[in-house]
């Protein structure tokens, strides 16, 4: 370090001659007192460098290339600033390069340029230091020499020795040369302390630039003992583990770990998997074998494992579809529903004659409590197959069909996935309940999910998010249950076979009593036959005067009433055997629910019965009108839709413009207001089939006169007085049936539908099929003489169309 220091102090004093050979450096700044090694390839440098250390000075001028794009520098492309250097030593290399050690001598700058060719000449003039001794150069001095110090400490790239070597430079120029042609800094930022003649200020500069080094050198090193800290950590842990593992073996207690991988891959192995499914498994398990039980990524691995161990992917039931044996069940299971029951039994005759229980998915769509649910457990018990049902009501995350992905926290499969895992089979009876009811929102559209459940060209393919393995769903039969068909997707509806299911007549609520209800409410009572008699006049009491509802849950509802107030004697030992009469009911379910609403709704001038289909069946309208002082205006309110208001907007123009022929005052209606009301305001109405008893109102308002209490109509109406069909017919007449109507008013076009009805339904009620506006009002008003006619009895059709 002394030779080449008193080698570097004799060279300084060398004079500097006017002209030098400038040799341009990349990314290389070389500073006044410092060696430096350079490497030189191009021809023209390697020409330079031959040309100097030929002469007797070895002289060149050292100046940095501003940016890197130039391949043969120009003037343009230097800096101004550089340094003028002594070649020390020169080596050549096989390949033509040269090997140059260079020592700075002093700062210079490029005054004039005087060659190109063959390579750069220069004019320069020195750059001398401005040293002004101060307190502050002092404290400066020795705020590098601290700071750097520390530093060397840090770095391994440097030595030891530049900290004495450090420590001994008194000349701050020359500290704060050293610092910068020994530390790795940027090129531009070595040309600016280069550039800098301020000492004070070079080194002020030179101390941020140690400060910011030797915060990241502090970093660095904090960094990598916490590193070492880990890998010293889980080095020791290995270690122990392996002393527990030989201490387990020794006592013959194995490792619990192992034991659980073992135990999943015998699992594994003994399924019959899908190519897939096995190849995802074996991926997983492999992971799990790498990863300590305390990690995370354990808990979820071992969970999705057991999720794949517990789907049935190859677990079928044999199919028995004996058609006679089928028959018998739903004969058995469920009263009348002929032609839901014919149709079922067509879809299962198909499905022997293919061998393979496939095609489209089934849709029960009917009023609550007419027995969709239990149809669907009545194919599961027919066709010997597991039954799972789920409900879809009200769900409007997609994720509940779908599952969620493992990213999440608590993640698990679909709900779809989740109930063939419950019925442990591949080819179960799958009820999808209030298909209807599914709502959407921001967290996905459930029943776009279930698009892909639901098509037989897609499902055998199925794809949960959490497994991320398809799963054959072809072998499922998928049923489904609806209320109404408004709110089901197009393309979802699409995909299924509709089978609807109307409300049940009171012969039918009959049997269904006598044959179900009864001796299920007397079991879950724990009640005997003998204990407790219901006579068929107190049935026929309850449905009549108690009920009044498409289905039969309320009917079930009040016999299971009477049933606890038998129940409650029976137990005190006040009666041993009851018989119910009509006075025992009356004194158990109170006074009559429903009587006559009909005969005391229609009493007054403006009022119409009309009909009408909800999600719970059919049902009675009871359409109002009335009126006061104004000039013509119409108000229709109830919660109509728009399809119904522009209905009472029809019925008003057609009676306004046949006044005269209806025998009313013309000059009525331009000095009255017109108010049309629907009550049960809080439901939602909408439909075109009540325009003709919104006109039947308003000419009852006019006329004065009540419209007959026996007569109830639906019907579309047009500006010409045309009555136009409708659709609901079946559910229509029931209701009208229950509510004690006697005569039923029919758009002609709707003659057809008649067959549909029961053959008690045909000859309980008498119906008007009318064309026209004026046949309406005949049947309303005069009795129904006119085109009315007993509907003739039509057989009932054997079959369902498919």
């Amino acid at each position: 370090m002394s030779e080449a220091r008193a080698a570097t102090e004799a060279d300084v004093g060398i004079p500097i001659p006017k002209e030098l050979p400038v040799l341009p450096l990349k990314e290389t700044v070389v500073f006044p007192e410092s060696w430096t090694p350079l490497a030189i390839g191009q021809d023209r440098s390697v020409k330079l460098v031959d040309d100097v250390v030929a002469g007797d000075d070895r002289l060149l001028a050292l100046v940095t290339v501003k940016g890197e794009e130039s391949d043969q520098p120009g003037w343009d492309d230097l800096y101004e600033i550089g340094t003028a250097a002594s070649i020390q030593k020169m080596m050549k290399v096989p390949d033509g390069t040269l090997r140059i050690l260079v020592t700075g001598l002093r700062r210079i700058r490029i005054a004039r340029r005087i060659q190109d060719d063959p390579y750069l000449v220069a004019e320069v003039e020195e750059v001398p230091d401005v040293v002004t001794e101060s307190r502050e150069l002092e404290a400066l001095t020795r705020n590098v020499q601290s700071l750097f110090a520390r530093i060397i400490g840090l770095v391994p790239y440097l030595p030891e020795e530049l900290q004495i070597a450090a420590a001994n430079v008194e000349n701050p120029s020359a500290l704060a040369h050293l610092v910068a042609s020994t530390l790795r800094l940027r090129t531009d930022e070595k040309q600016r302390l280069l550039e800098l003649t301020d000492v004070a200020a070079r080194l002020r500069e030179v101390s941020v630039i140690l400060s910011r080094e030797l915060e990241v050198f502090e970093l660095g090193t904090r960094i990598q003992t916490q590193v070492q800290s880990e890998l010293e950590k889980g080095q020791r842990e290995f270690f122990l583990r392996q002393q527990l593992k030989a201490i387990q073996d020794e006592l013959g207690e194995g490792d619990p770990e192992q034991a659980e991988i073992n135990e999943l891959r015998e699992r594994l192995a003994e399924l019959d998997l899908p190519e897939d499914t096995a190849r995802a498994a074996g991926r997983e398990l492999a992971r799990l074998e790498k990863l300590p039980s305390a990690a995370a990524e354990y808990g979820v691995i071992r969970t999705y494992l057991e999720w794949i161990l517990s789907l049935p992917w190859s677990q079928t039931t044999p199919d028995n579809l004996d058609l006679d044996e089928a028959r018998r069940v739903l004969d058995e299971d469920h009263f009348d529903l002929e032609k839901v029951k014919q149709r079922i039994i067509e879809y299962l005759a198909v499905s022997k004659l293919k061998a393979e229980l496939s095609g489209p998915i089934l849709c029960f769509v009917g009023p609550p409590g007419v027995g969709k649910t239990s149809l669907g457990q009545s194919i599961a018990r027919t066709l010997g197959r597991k039954f799972v049902r789920i409900s879809v009501g009200g769900v409007r995350d997609e994720a509940e069909i779908r599952g969620h992905r493992r990213t999440y926290i608590g993640a698990m499969p679909g709900t779809i996935i989740r109930a063939l895992r419950d019925a442990e089979s591949k080819n179960p009876v799958f009820l999808i309940d209030e298909i209807d009811k599914m709502g959407a929102d921001f967290r996905g559209d459930p029943a776009s999910a279930m698009l892909e459940v639901l098509d037989p060209e897609q499902h055998s393919s199925f794809r949960d998010h959490y497994l991320d393995l398809p799963f054959d769903l072809s072998k499922v039969l998928f049923i489904c249950t609806a209320n109404q068909l408004d709110t089901v997707p197009g393309p979802l509806l699409d995909r299924m076979d509709l089978i609807e299911l109307s409300g049940y007549t009171e012969d039918e609520k009959l049997g269904i009593a006598k044959r179900y209800l009864v001796s299920k409410q007397l079991d879950a009572h724990g009640l005997r036959p003998r204990q407790l008699t219901f006579k068929e006049a107190v049935l026929r009491l309850v449905i009549r005067e108690y009920t009044r509802e498409a289905g039969v849950r309320s009917l079930e509802r009040q016999i299971a009433a009477l049933c606890r107030k038998a129940a409650t004697l029976i137990a005190t030992g006040e009666a041993k055997r009851i018989s119910l009469d009509e006075a025992k009911v009356r004194e158990g379910l109170g006074p009559r629910r429903f009587s006559g609403e009909v005969r005391k709704r229609t009493s007054d001038a403006g009022v119409a019965t009309g009909l009408a289909v909800t999600a719970v069946g059919g049902d009675v309208l009871f359409i109002e009108a009335t009126a006061y002082l104004g000039k013509g205006k119409l108000t229709v309110t109830g919660q109509l839709g728009e399809v119904m208001q522009e209905s009472a907007q029809a019925a008003l123009s057609w009676v306004r413009s046949h006044a005269v022929s209806l025998g009313l005052e013309p000059e009525w209606f331009a000095v009255h207001d017109v108010h049309v009301h629907i009550p049960a305001g809080a439901v939602p109405k909408d439909g075109p089939s009540a325009g003709i008893t919104m006109a039947t109102a308003i000419v009852s308002l006019v006329r004065d006169r009540p419209v007959s209490d026996q007569v109830a109509m639906t019907g579309e109406i047009t500006l010409t007085g045309q009555v136009l069909p409708i659709g609901g017919v079946r559910e229509k007449v029931l209701a009208a049936q229950r509510a004690g109507i006697r005569r039923v008013v029919l758009p002609r076009e709707n003659e057809p539908d008649l067959e549909d009805l029961p053959e008690e339904t045909r000859h309980a009620l008498r119906f008007v099929l009318a064309d026209s506006i004026d046949e309406v009002l005949a049947a309303a008003f005069d009795g129904g003489r006119k085109r009315v006619a007993r509907a003739a009895p039509v057989a009932r059709q054997a079959a369902m169309p498919a």
